[in-house]
C-alpha cells in the first residue's frame, strides 16, 4: 500500500513532465490510500486547471481507492508531525496518513523531500 500525495495525482491527470514514472503507481487503486485531503487538493487543482469535467473524472479515479477520513485521532498526529517536520497542514496530515497506515508516501513536493517513508519522484 502507498498513498499518492496531490502533487503525484496532479502530476499525472495534469501530463506533467513526471507523469510517466507516477503511473506505476497508479496501475492499481486497491493499493492506494488517499487522505480526504488529497481529494479536496486534486479535484480544486484540476478543477481551476482544467475545467470541471476533468476534475470529476480524475475524482472518478481517486474514488476508487481507500478513502482516509479526517478524525480526531490522525488530526492530532498531524499536529505533532507538524511541529517536528515543520509541513504544513495539509502535507502534515497526508504524511500522518502515511505513519499511521503505515505505508510509504509517493510525492514530488519539497515539503517531503528527505523524510523516511517518502518515496520522492524527480
Amino acid at each position: 500500500m502507498i498513498i499518492m500525495d496531490s502533487y503525484g495525482w496532479i502530476e499525472y491527470f495534469a501530463g506533467g513532465p513526471l507523469s510517466d514514472k507516477y503511473q506505476k503507481y497508479l496501475a492499481d487503486p486497491k493499493n492506494i490510500i488517499t487522505p480526504v485531503i488529497v481529494v479536496y487538493e486534486v479535484y480544486k487543482k484540476i478543477k481551476r486547471e482544467k475545467g470541471e469535467k476533468a476534475a470529476l473524472e480524475t475524482l472518478t479515479h481517486i474514488t476508487r481507492t481507500n478513502i482516509v477520513p479526517l478524525d480526531e485521532t490522525l488530526a492530532v498526529k498531524a499536529a505533532d508531525i507538524s511541529l517536528d517536520f515543520r509541513l504544513p497542514m495539509a502535507d502534515a496530515i497526508v504524511y500522518a496518513s502515511g505513519v499511521i497506515k503505515n505505508c510509504k508516501i509517493v510525492t514530488s513536493d519539497p515539503h517531503f523531500k528527505g523524510l523516511p517513508k517518502v518515496i520522492f519522484i524527480e
